[in-house]
């Protein structure tokens, strides 16, 4: 192509480049710029319209540029869910600045790794949390109290966004569990964010003001991306702090909803308010999330009293929704299968541990290659060659593929129980558990054993008290082989299980109970 120096200044190349980026600011300010009045944020008493949170989002971009805050510095953030944090994830967006987002339940150990792991340039914390930040963060660190600084920061003119953000460029910074060592940081770029916004309207045929309900953490996956997503779509966001379930039923009887976060963990709580106070949704696109570890009557009962598809979700913080969130579970119904369909967005492939490509209907590790992967993770030079290896991202998750193209979660890798030279998937003998309506949750995990290497355990949280150690003995006989059946049998209480803030099972800890 012939250069061309153009009037505005900049080749020819140089402009068509910039017609073919959009960042995420740009995109949510599109919105405002077509809709300025139209509902953007609710959080508490305040209402803010996209006209006037994108003022205060560009006044804030302007105080953190005024303190030095530029293209690819980290802000770490610490904070309850509220208006604050949406908008600061916003400025840095049109900054270029990278949000990393603290888990405010880890340890004060874990909580520092995490901040000094990014090296930020500022520390913005909640009042809530000044202490914990104080022992916490970098001594060396600037940092504002929201509720005493943040004034200060919306007191400048709106300033413009910059031109050179590009959307490769990381926006935010998701920290995974950490469940075997130190929590990595999860870098997640615009175009990746604006890939699961796609992804997920595709997948969940939205509309454009389908409102999202921001319960679920900030610092997870499950609530920036699809706060995110919202603003760019044109829809309202409903900020909540923490799981409050009369204000989360509020929110379907007053909008229109997309995606309803519901966890593992945070379902029942819900139903048994729905049973106590019945409402009419003003519609739910789809609600919950991971069924594989959802007893099957408890899908049931929610989608009944909701009147809202389940989805039947696989994804990860490093992929968004994909790889596997493109199907739903009809309201009212005990689902007989778990299979899922190949979200939009994605390739994926199922290798063994060599990296070949398993045959049909054999477990094989999950590697996806897609817009909606994040960036690697941050200051992980080893553990990205790894898990990038042949361009794909690992997932570490094992998987099936049905001769209809569907998929089966088979386990996350690492829990594959070895016994006897067998291979037993421990979500294969939870699925058979959590069908039975007499068994309100149950975990299985790996016990060494002397003669045959590993055996599974069953830990079972009852909702029929009747429920014996026979009685779980005969369903597992019923639906597993002999060799997957458990060799033990535990009851506990639901609340008992070891929950991470995303609902999963801290199965690592449990495994020191069998």
């Amino acid at each position: 192509m012939v250069r061309d120096t153009t009037s505005s200044g900049g080749t020819a190349d140089a402009l068509i480049a910039r017609a073919g980026r959009l960042t995420v600011y740009e995109l949510f300010r599109s919105r405002a710029d077509r809709d300025p009045g139209a509902q953007a944020i609710q959080a508490g008493t305040v209402s803010l319209s996209y006209g006037e949170l994108d003022d205060r989002v560009r006044r804030l971009a302007g105080g953190l540029a005024a303190r030095g805050i530029g293209r690819g510095d980290r802000i770490a953030l610490l904070s309850e869910n509220r208006l604050e944090y949406v908008e600061i994830e916003l400025a840095a967006a049109l900054l270029g600045a990278i949000v990393a987002c603290q888990n405010w339940r880890l340890t004060g150990d874990e909580l520092r790794h995490c901040i000094d792991l990014v090296t930020p340039k500022l520390l913005i914390v909640s009042a809530r949390f000044a202490a914990v930040a104080g022992t916490s963060g970098p001594a060396v660190v600037p940092r504002l109290v929201i509720e005493h600084d943040y004034a200060a920061l919306l007191s400048g003119p709106p300033t413009a966004p910059r031109e050179d953000v590009d959307p490769e460029d990381g926006l935010v910074i998701l920290y995974t569990s950490g469940t075997t060592g130190l929590p990595k940081g999860a870098l997640i770029s615009h175009r990746a964010e604006i890939a699961r916004m796609m992804a997920m309207r595709l997948d969940l045929h939205m509309r454009d003001d389908d409102a999202f309900v921001a319960w679920s953490p900030l610092f997870h996956m499950a609530g920036t991306d699809h706060t995110l997503a919202a603003l760019m779509s044109g829809a309202a966001v409903i900020v909540i702090d923490g799981f409050d379930v009369p204000a989360i039923v509020t929110a379907m009887t007053t909008h229109r909803l997309g995606w309803l976060v519901l966890m593992p963990g945070a379902i029942e709580p819900v139903v048994a308010y729905l049973r106590d106070n019945p409402v009419t949704p003003k519609g739910i696109r789809a609600i919950g999330a991971m069924a594989d570890l959802v007893p099957t009557a408890l899908i049931a009962e929610l989608t009944r009293l909701t009147n809202a598809p389940y989805l039947n979700s696989f994804g990860a913080t490093e992929t968004g929704l994909p790889p596997c969130s493109a199907s739903l579970l009809p309201p009212g119904s005990v689902p007989t299968s778990l299979s899922k369909r190949q979200s939009a967005l994605c390739d994926v492939r199922l290798l063994d541990p060599n990296g070949n490509p398993v045959p049909l209907g054999e477990a094989g590790e999950l590697a996806i290659r897609g817009p909606t992967v994040f960036s690697g993770y941050w200051d992980a030079e080893q553990i990205n060659r790894r898990d990038f290896a042949g361009g794909y991202f690992r997932m570490g998750d094992l998987f099936r593929r049905n001769p209809d193209g569907s998929y089966d979660f088979v386990d996350r890798a690492k829990y594959m129980i070895k016994s006897g030279g067998e291979n037993i998937y421990p979500a294969e003998i939870e699925r058979v558990l959590l069908a039975d309506r007499r068994i309100a949750d149950a975990v299985v995990v790996r016990r060494k054993d002397p003669q045959w290497g590993e055996v599974p355990v069953a830990f079972v949280a009852r909702s029929d008290d009747g429920l014996t150690e026979a009685d779980v003995e005969a369903i597992c006989r019923a639906g597993l082989a002999g060799y997957k059946r458990p060799r033990a049998v535990r009851f506990i209480a639901v609340d008992a299980f070891p929950r991470s803030t995303t609902g999963k099972i801290q199965r690592h800890e449990m495994e020191t109970w069998a």
